[in-house]
């Protein structure tokens, strides 16, 4: 049994297939659009995330990070 290298299907697809997907879907751009556009206006929380993420980009996502070091007391004189 072969591990790692090329498999098949896996990959981006080929500008050309990429093409004939978006030229397949162009059609029903309009109904995307009412579709969304409906979402948006009944409130739909992911809807109105999408607009928002198109519009003006996804936010920065920070990472709130705090290191803390501890220091382990150490009984100098050996006593408890």
């Amino acid at each position: 049994m072969a591990h790692g290298g090329a498999r098949k299907g896996a990959g981006r697809k080929s500008k050309d297939e990429e093409q004939a997907l978006i030229e397949r879907l162009s059609p029903l751009s309009d109904s995307a659009f009412k579709a969304l556009a409906s979402a948006i206006k009944e409130g739909q929380s992911w809807a109105v995330k999408m607009y928002f993420e198109y519009m003006y980009g996804k936010p920065k996502e920070t990472i709130n990070q705090k290191t803390e070091i501890v220091v382990p007391e150490i009984d100098w004189d050996g006593e408890d």
